[in-house]
C-alpha cells in the first residue's frame, strides 16, 4: 500500500529459535484504527513486540513512513513516533503519576515542550491522581496512565496490546471512547490487539485476523458489525 504509515512484508520472528510469526503482511494507513484479532497463542503480542522492536525480526521487513525500521532499536522507533502500550500496562509502580508521564516526555526531541495536557486532557483522572504512586491506582487507571505516558511523547502511531485485560467493563468502554475521539480529533493512528468483542466493534474501522503466526483474513467495517462473525474469528 503506497500511502501506508506502517507496513510489514514477510515478517518472521520468534523466541529461542522457535518461530512464531510465519510471514506477516499488513498495511496501516495514516489515521486508521485497526484491530488484530484471533485466539490466544497465534502470535498477536509477538507481532506488537516485533513492530516496536522489542523482538528482532528473523526475516522480512517493517516500514514506517516508507522507511525500513526492522533493524532499529525500540527506543529509536519510539523517537520516530511509534508509541507502545504493552499487555499488562507496565507502569512504574513506585513513581508518581506525574513522574510516569515525564518518562514518556523523554522521547520528545530536545527543546520540545513537555505538554502534560496531552495525557490530562483525555484522562482527567490522571490530573486528580498526579501525586499518587502508580502502583496504588486501579487497573483501569493504570491503563489510562500507560496510554497517557505514550501520548505525551506525541506519537503518530499507537500500538496497544490487549488494553481491556483485567479492567472492569465500564472503564474499558470509557477508554475505547476516548481513543476513538482522540483519533477523530488528532488523526493519531491506532493498532490494537484485543479479545474483547465489544471493544473491537466499538473502536476498529477494520481488522486483521491472525492464526498460526499469519494473517489469514481481513474484516471490513461492515464485517465488524456482524457480532457472530467477529466471535467466530476470535476462536479461529
Amino acid at each position: 500500500m503506497p500511502d501506508a504509515l506502517l507496513s510489514t512484508a514477510g515478517l518472521r520472528a520468534g523466541y529461542g529459535g522457535k518461530p512464531v510469526l510465519q510471514g506477516v503482511d499488513l498495511s496501516i494507513r495514516p489515521g486508521e484504527i485497526v484491530a488484530v484479532i484471533g485466539r490466544n497463542g497465534v502470535g498477536k503480542s509477538t507481532l506488537m513486540r516485533s513492530l516496536i522492536g522489542l523482538l528482532p525480526a528473523a526475516a522480512g521487513g517493517i516500514a514506517f513512513r516508507g522507511e525500513a525500521v526492522e533493524r532499529l532499536a525500540a527506543h529509536r522507533r519510539a523517537r520516530l513516533g511509534i508509541g507502545y502500550v504493552p499487555q499488562g500496562r507496565d507502569v512504574f509502580p513506585r513513581m508518581s503519576v506525574a513522574d510516569n508521564l515525564a518518562v514518556g516526555a523523554s522521547l520528545l526531541p530536545p527543546g520540545t515542550p513537555f505538554e502534560i495536557e496531552r495525557a490530562y486532557g483525555p484522562f482527567p483522572i490522571l490530573r486528580e491522581r498526579r501525586g499518587q504512586r502508580a502502583g496504588t491506582l486501579s487497573g483501569g487507571q493504570q491503563q489510562q496512565l500507560a496510554i497517557g505516558r505514550v501520548l505525551v511523547g506525541a506519537p503518530s502511531l499507537i500500538l496497544l496490546d490487549e488494553p481491556s485485560e483485567g479492567i472492569q467493563p465500564s472503564v474499558v468502554q470509557e477508554i475505547g471512547r476516548t481513543l476513538v475521539e482522540l483519533n477523530r480529533r488528532t488523526g493519531v493512528t491506532v493498532v490494537f490487539v484485543e479479545q474483547n468483542i465489544d471493544l473491537i466493534r466499538a473502536m476498529a474501522q477494520r481488522s486483521y485476523v491472525m492464526d498460526k503466526g499469519r494473517i489469514v483474513a481481513e474484516l471490513t467495517a461492515r464485517d465488524l458489525d456482524d457480532r457472530d462473525l467477529v466471535r467466530r474469528h476470535l476462536a479461529v
